[in-house]
Parts: C-alpha cells; sequence; structure tokens
C-alpha cells in the first residue's frame, strides 16, 4: 500500500502535464480523495514523537533571489507583514475576499521527522514529505495550510509541471499531515498566542500569485472553463467527506517581484491584495453558438436563362437548372436543380414538382 498515495498522484505525469491533468481531474471525487487522505493521515511523520518542534525551525534568512525560491520568500514576506502589523496592533494583513482573515502562524513549517531515506524506497514515512508554505489560524480558530504558488508579474511562462490540480494534491497531503498532528500542533499554537485551536478539520488555501492564474488560464491546453469547473467541484465534494474546506484565491502584489530583501529577509514593497482566484462563472461553459441553419434547397431560387429557348418536357430529354419547360398537364416551368439520378426539381409558379428525365 503507497504510504502517501496523494503525494505519489500528485507526481504523476498526467497531473503534470498541462495537457492531461483536467481528464485525471474529472476521474476524482470527493470519495476517493476521501481514502486517500485518510491513508495521508495514518501514514503522516510525527515529529512530536521524533522530539522535534514545528515552529522556528528556520534556515538563515535570505538576503536576495533565488532560482524556485520565490513562492518561499512571499511567503516569509506576508509573515513578516502580518507581524508588522500585530506589533501596530492590528490582526494581520491576509484579510479574506468574503470577510474574516487569516492569523499568520509560521511559514515553510516542516513536517517530516528526517531527510528521506533512499534505501528504505516506499516504506520512508518521509518520502516526498514537504512543507507548509504558511500555516495560520481561521476566525473560528481552524487550522489554514496555505499553499502558495507564484511567477513575477513579468514572467510569460510557469513552471514545468507545475499544474493547479499538482498544487491541490499536493495541499491535501500536506493538509492531512497537518491533521495527523493538530494535538502537538495545537500545544505550539497555544504557547505562541494563546489561542486554543479547533478540532475542525484544517481549512486549505490555494494562493496563486495573480500572474500564476494568469498563465494557467493562458496556456493552450488549458485555455476554457473545464479544469476550473472541476477543480470547483472537487472543491465542494471534499468537504462533505473530509470536513477538509478548500478556498481557491490570488494575490496582486505591487512591483516585480514585489519584495525587497533586508538583513532579516524578504520584505513586500506594499500591501498586497488577496481575491478570489477567478470570477465567480469562470467555470461555468459558454453555451455554443446556435450555427445557422443551411439553405434549404427549396428556399433558393433559380431564375430562368432566357438564353435558352422554352422545351417540350419529355422524359428521355435532358435539362439542366435554368431550362424551361413545358408540361402538358403543369404548364411553363423552370429546372431548379438536379434531384438525383434521372430526376430533377422544376418549379411551376409557386409549386415544386419532381420529374424524370435523361430515361433510356
Amino acid at each position: 500500500m503507497q504510504r502517501h498515495p496523494l503525494i505519489d498522484l500528485a507526481q504523476s505525469r498526467d497531473v503534470k502535464q498541462a495537457k492531461g491533468f483536467r481528464l485525471v481531474a474529472e476521474g476524482l471525487n470527493g470519495e476517493l480523495l476521501d481514502e486517500k487522505y485518510r491513508q495521508e493521515v495514518a501514514n503522516a511523520p510525527k515529529r512530536a514523537q521524533a522530539g522535534k518542534k514545528f515552529f522556528g525551525s528556520h534556515p538563515k534568512a535570505p538576503t536576495g533571489r533565488r532560482n524556485g525560491k520565490d513562492p518561499e520568500h512571499l511567503a516569509m514576506g506576508l509573515l513578516r507583514a502580518a507581524r508588522a502589523a500585530a506589533d501596530e496592533g492590528g490582526a494581520g494583513v491576509f484579510d479574506l475576499p468574503e470577510g474574516g482573515e487569516v492569523t499568520l502562524l509560521d511559514y515553510q513549517l516542516p513536517l517530516a521527522t528526517a531527510a528521506p531515506d533512499k534505501s528504505l524506497g516506499d516504506n520512508d514515512p518521509n518520502k516526498g514529505v514537504g512543507k507548509v508554505d504558511l500555516l495560520g489560524l481561521m476566525p473560528d480558530d481552524r487550522l489554514a495550510v496555505i499553499v502558495v504558488k507564484f511567477v513575477p508579474p513579468s514572467a510569460t511562462r510557469g513552471g514545468t509541471g507545475d499544474t493547479p490540480l499538482r498544487a491541490l494534491l499536493e495541499g491535501l497531503a500536506l493538509t492531512a499531515m497537518v491533521d495527523a498532528n493538530r494535538d502537538a500542533l495545537s500545544e505550539e499554537v497555544k504557547t505562541a498566542t494563546g489561542r486554543t485551536v479547533s478540532a475542525e478539520a484544517p481549512v486549505l488555501i490555494l494562493l496563486g500569485g495573480k500572474r500564476y492564474w494568469e498563465i494557467c488560464r493562458k496556456r493552450e491546453a488549458q485555455k476554457g472553463a473545464a479544469w476550473i469547473r472541476e477543480l470547483e467541484r472537487i472543491g465542494r465534494e471534499v468537504p462533505e467527506v473530509t470536513g477538509v474546506e478548500i478556498v481557491y484565491l490570488g494575490i496582486d502584489v505591487d512591483g516585480d517581484p514585489g519584495w525587497d530583501y533586508d538583513d532579516e529577509g524578504p520584505v513586500l514593497t506594499g500591501a498586497p491584495g488577496i481575491e478570489p482566484a477567478w470570477e465567480a462563472r469562470a467555470g461555468k461553459l459558454k453555451p455554443k453558438p446556435k450555427s445557422r441553419p443551411k439553405a434549404n434547397e427549396e428556399d433558393l431560387l433559380v431564375e430562368a436563362d432566357l438564353s435558352r429557348p422554352p422545351r417540350a418536357y419529355g422524359i428521355r430529354e435532358s435539362y439542366e437548372p435554368g431550362d424551361r419547360i413545358e408540361h402538358p398537364t403543369l404548364g411553363l416551368g423552370v429546372v431548379q436543380s438536379i434531384a438525383g439520378v434521372g430526376k430533377i426539381s422544376v418549379l411551376f409558379d409557386e409549386k415544386r414538382s419532381l420529374l424524370v428525365h435523361e430515361r433510356a
């Protein structure tokens, strides 16, 4: 049995392909993801049992940009801004679009108990286990797992394999591991903030930079509403079985990339704007425009070719559209079209008649 099925699925080829992840999303549902979520909870590393803390375990603060580290640095900048606002009597800067706010607690929160051991292979509980970009508390004291995705505003393409579905699956795996360590985390949260963590399942917030979401929607293989519709569906189904709410948000930063550096790390150059990841009806498929009905043969009128004299009708004769025909009972008519082998459509006054011709 896979120890970390959500992580394994997130690393699969189709999930990482811009042209393939939507089809994978279509095959996922709340019950299937709940099963994988429970496996992640059961197999999550336990830092408290290993004698390790969650909060404050950080390397030296970066003093400049590094390749592939923009999401991490943005998370650090957001946390510093939140703490600065709290020192000034505020409650943080991470305001939710629909009201309320998230109190940010720490960034790059470690979940593994040790570095991966290749000799253990799939039996290693730390294999593939990443860090939580940001951990926060919701207004109702539920833990919030925040996955940050970011490309600078000047970027013309996103990261290879960095699809929204991959971010969602990795986020669910991290949320399951936080859920599994909730008691130990609660003690650290209470010591640091005095707040008590709710017994409810955490909230998963997918926080993508404005340009990240724009590029996701501009990729040729991802155009349209289909993948957004599937992510929204998953976001409705998962809470019903796991209790984990899923929120898709966007962040608009001031500048490019949106922060500077000092001795303590990244500093945001302006207050970030938090908004929904996409407009309310982005996941709705637009109805296809009604195609114009093809012109019916009956609606087309072929005028008589006056350069050709009227001819008496006979079944052995051959006629073309525009020919005038003298019929013994129907009168004078104009051939409108060839209606099949040995047949013609002829207009007599306002009535069309099907006659035979070219009979041997």
